[in-house]
């Protein structure tokens, strides 16, 4: 290529960029108030974002961890009708949180709590619905709050949808102490139901992939007794 016709392309490539610099120069001035406008509203909303987090949630936040003191310690006192529903003199129980707090991260918690409480006082109902309504990632709460859905499923004698929450436990965060006490709860219920097969998979399981679990112990014999 001739150096002329190296110089025509060139021109040619900074005509194309005059002309794009050209085109946003007139897109701006064009649409300056709608800009404005635009990122006045970004601005606005940047504010009132922050300002719900620093002067509303975070104060509220604070509030529902005080309130549930008392709540906790009942409940670490195995006092689950005071846990949940408060002693009658100012001091708030777990259903007072949930309801007061909602949105915040001691009212999630404190579902996990009230569902644990009623699974305790047999009502299991209400058991599943607090449970089912705690949201988390922690790598054992996940797992415990979806077997103890279970547990209460298994009260119920509906043997199908604990089988199924035992499994979801055990597959939700594996490890090596939630993952073999589920699937062996799902075992003993699988075995009722008559699916030998599918039973002795789930031991296979356990002994395979946890064999320092508690429950690998055991597993050789229930395989043997289930073959």
């Amino acid at each position: 290529m001739s150096k002329h016709d190296q110089n025509d392309q060139m021109d040619e490539k900074f005509h194309e960029i005059e002309e794009g610099l050209n085109t946003a120069e007139q897109f701006m001035e064009k649409n300056s108030k709608r800009l404005t406008i635009g990122f006045g509203t970004l601005f606005l909303l940047a504010v009132v974002i922050i300002c719900y987090f620093k002067y509303y949630k975070a104060p509220r936040e604070g509030k529902a961890r005080t309130e549930v003191f008392v709540a906790q310690n009942n409940f670490d006192r195995d006092s689950f009708d005071l846990a949940l529903n408060g002693d009658g003199s100012g001091n708030s129980g777990f259903l007072d949180i949930i309801d007061d707090f909602s949105g915040t991260p001691t009212a999630n918690m404190a579902n996990y709590y009230a569902g644990i409480s009623y699974l305790h006082l047999g009502q299991y109902e209400d058991a599943i619905k607090y449970l089912s309504a705690f949201s988390t990632e922690d790598r054992m709460l996940k797992p415990i709050s979806i077997g103890a859905q279970g547990d209460a499923y298994s009260q119920l004698k509906q043997e199908d949808k604990a089988i199924e929450m035992y499994i979801k436990a055990a597959n939700s965060i594996k490890n090596d102490m939630t993952t073999p006490l589920y699937l062996f709860k799902a075992v003993k219920l699988i075995e009722i139901k008559g699916n030998k097969t599918k039973a002795i998979e789930l031991l296979e399981q356990i002994k395979n992939d946890y064999p320092k679990s508690n429950e690998a112990r055991i597993v050789n014999k229930y395989i043997e007794r289930l073959k």
